[in-house]
């Protein structure tokens, strides 16, 4: 064991500490931890010249050389290599130099140490320290310990085979999001709970298992059991995520807040990175519970986990810090972002871009009245069907086409609701007149039947409906493609342009879309002016040039983002002779690990080249560099394609994992631990990783048996 660590002699298994207080004097508790913590080995200050055929070498200390012998300890104050059995045992025969003064010649080191592993005296000392704390080779040798020695281990193999059955029911629970514990988990009851019910149903299957469940005290079903499973697993998925994290070479944060069934204030961090499979990956991590809702109490909570994922000079790694868009977060003097960025310097804030897709039409639908009043009108179709089975049932007898239900997407707020209005106009004019003619419904069903009939009919809404039906799926299109985890800024580049040009071609053919609609039959009321051709187009223009306007401001791409421009491969054609020297200089500044030189020779050969127009994205072109083996030709930009695949342009994981009431339900439905309700997340967003991770339940049981009290059911004599 490496303990290199420490910086003082003072340690009880270091050289001077066994020279001063012998190991055999030592109580055996003394010499037992000391064999656990195994030799001392701190860096050493050897330098040493030699000459060979009138050549001079300098040979220093490496820490390889303990790599390659075990046995291998060093005394950071005398700057001597020593033998760490023959330390503490020092049996009659031991060479001296390897327990007093220490051996300092680097040039016949690996000579010095072949030979001393020969010494007789060094075998007998190593035999020592493996047997110290062990039965003895005679015990070993009778037949009554050899015989309890294989029922132990046998009684082992039985345990953890019954151990990873439970565990393969915890994991069945939290994958498809059931609740562990029952009310009443009482054998006598008819429904114990899907955790036990899960168990019994794999005993049925399982003589061993089931077996077990009959005459075993340790059952392994009990809340306590769980808890520890679950302590367990929760630690096996999130040292492979930090391993994961550590591995890859540049890492991203997505953090949400969420509220827990008794409003407590959480948040919830998601990792994005590139594996090892070159893969883009978004991981869970943890719920954060907050001591309060403030920027501070955030933060303090975002550094402590990102010290114990990205440790000492690895704070570099970190490129990237995306929030949900609420305005305690983005604050550039004194919001999140800015406080974590002062310890992390290269972590720029990214917004999500899916949220300002839904500011922007947010914006352009509230801020013009009339555009406002429609859409209030048009939530009245959702609210008479929503909770009258009777109204639906005169809904599917007449328009045969049920109403689309609410999304929870914030931006998605009226276009399925558009599209089924726009489609079914005539339909659903006939539905709302059967309800009133039946004489079956309530004279408030009756009332709001006929507002909603005569809505339909006037040519105003008609109009503001076709206009919608027209932009909202340029809308819908542009929010699907910024809702997938593999995007990038170079295809969020492209989408907008192309969302831009949509809405424009749409706002250029607005004149032929005015002189279809008649206006004229629809007579004024007082709530109502007569609205003219000319006041439509007015109306619309002004709708399509408010979603132009705040496009351009909410999607305008700050310094860290322009480099997404450099690799944008329609472009290529015109950076070829025109090579964009503003944007590589925005890059190099925002990330100033990137050699600027070589970035730009290897985009130079990139323009030049035009099979790589045919890439759509950063993702296409990163796969192609990593599939070609060409990582070490294209260093620099491989290295900025990392950066602009492990940024997240839009924050949807965490909307995905966590904010679907059904989960939420799920995991706080009932009071609960803060390891468990992490642990339960864990198993369910992460269950893919769970499910691919062969030694799963191999290394739950390892963690699980080396607590104390489970150590004589689980471990191997």
């Amino acid at each position: 064991m490496d303990t290199s660590s420490g910086t003082t002699e003072s340690k009880e298994n270091s050289v001077v500490s066994l020279q001063t207080c012998p190991f055999a004097s030592r109580s055996l508790e003394e010499r037992r931890r000391i064999k656990e913590l195994g030799p001392d080995r701190p860096d050493l200050h050897i330098q040493q010249q030699s000459n060979n055929r009138s050549r001079t070498y300098t040979r220093s200390f490496s820490r390889s050389f303990y790599d390659k012998r075990g046995w291998l300890a060093g005394c950071g104050v005398r700057n001597a290599f020593y033998c760490f059995p023959c330390l503490l045992f020092q049996s009659p025969g031991t060479e001296g130099v390897w327990t007093k003064t220490g051996v300092q010649d680097l040039k016949h080191l690996a000579d010095k140490c072949r030979r001393h592993e020969s010494n007789r005296s060094h075998l007998d000392n190593s035999m020592k320290l493996y047997f110290l704390g062990k039965p003895s080779l005679a015990e070993q040798l009778e037949e009554g310990y050899r015989i309890g020695f294989r029922r132990h281990n046998e009684d082992v193999i039985k345990n953890r085979h019954i151990l990873s059955r439970i565990i393969d029911s915890v994991k069945c629970s939290g994958a498809f999001d059931l609740a562990l514990r029952g009310h009443d988990e009482c054998e006598s009851l008819n429904n114990t709970g899907i955790f036990r019910g899960s168990v019994d149903f794999d005993a049925s299957l399982d003589g061993v298992f089931k077996e077990h469940l009959e005459n075993t005290v340790f059952k392994g079903t009990a809340k306590t059991v769980q808890n520890e499973l679950l302590d367990c697993m929760l630690s096996v998925v999130k040292e492979h995520i930090i391993k994961e994290a550590q591995n890859s070479a540049f890492l991203s944060i997505q953090v949400d807040e969420i509220l827990d069934s008794a409003t407590q204030s959480q948040i919830a961090l998601v990792l994005r990175y590139i594996d090892d499979k070159n893969s883009v990956q978004e991981r869970f991590f943890e719920f954060l519970p907050l001591q309060s809702a403030t920027p501070e109490s955030v933060v303090w909570a975002l550094k402590e986990r990102l010290a114990a994922i990205l440790p000492g000079d690895e704070k570099k790694k970190l490129i990237c810090q995306a929030y949900d868009g609420a305005s305690g977060r983005k604050g550039t003097t004194a919001g999140v972002q800015k406080k974590i960025q002062d310890e992390y310097p290269n972590a720029h804030y990214i917004h999500c871009y899916a949220h300002q897709l839904s500011v922007v039409m947010q914006q352009a639908t509230s801020h013009i009245s009339k555009v406002r009043i429609f859409f209030s009108d048009l939530g009245g179709f959702a609210s008479f069907f929503s909770w009258s089975p009777k109204r639906t049932g005169v809904l599917d007898k007449v328009v045969a086409h049920r109403w689309p239900k609410s999304s929870f997407v914030k931006l998605n707020f009226a276009s399925r609701t558009i599209n089924t209005v726009f489609e079914y106009r005539e339909e659903l004019i006939q539905c709302f007149e059967s309800i009133r003619d039946s004489g079956d419904f309530d004279p408030t069903t009756v009332r709001e039947a006929g507002a909603l009939a005569m809505l339909l009919e006037d040519q105003e809404f008609k109009f503001y409906l076709e206009l919608f039906y027209h932009i909202m799926p340029c809308v819908d299109n542009l929010y699907a493609k910024l809702q997938k985890k593999n995007l990038d800024s170079v295809q969020i580049n492209k989408s907008m342009e192309r969302f831009q040009l949509e809405i424009q071609k749409n706002r250029n053919s607005l004149h032929s879309m005015v002189e279809l609609i008649r206006v004229a039959d629809s007579p004024p009321t007082k709530r109502r002016r007569r609205l003219t051709p000319k006041g439509c187009e007015d109306i619309a223009a002004e709708v399509y040039d408010a979603i132009m306007r705040h496009t351009k401001e909410r999607f305008h791409f700050t310094a860290h983002l322009v480099s997404s421009s450099l690799l944008q491969a329609d472009k290529f054609p015109f950076y070829k002779t025109t090579f964009p020297e503003d944007a590589l200089n925005s890059t190099l500044r925002a990330y100033p690990m990137l050699n600027g030189n070589k970035l730009k020779a290897e985009l130079s050969v990139i323009y030049s080249k035009e099979e790589f127009i045919a890439c759509c994205g950063a993702v296409d072109l990163f796969q192609l560099f990593m599939e070609n083996f060409l990582e070490e030709v294209f260093s620099e930009t491989v290295t900025l394609l990392k950066i602009l695949i492990t940024m997240p342009m839009t924050t949807p994981e965490p909307e995905r994992c966590f904010l679907k009431s059904k989960r939420i339900q799920t995991f706080l439905r009932n009071t609960t631990t803060q390891e468990r309700l992490n642990a339960l997340a864990m198993l369910s967003v992460e269950n893919r990783l769970v499910t691919e991770m062969i030694d799963f339940n191999q290394k739950v049981i390892e963690k699980f048996a080396a607590q104390n009290e489970r150590k004589a059911q689980f471990m191997f004599s």
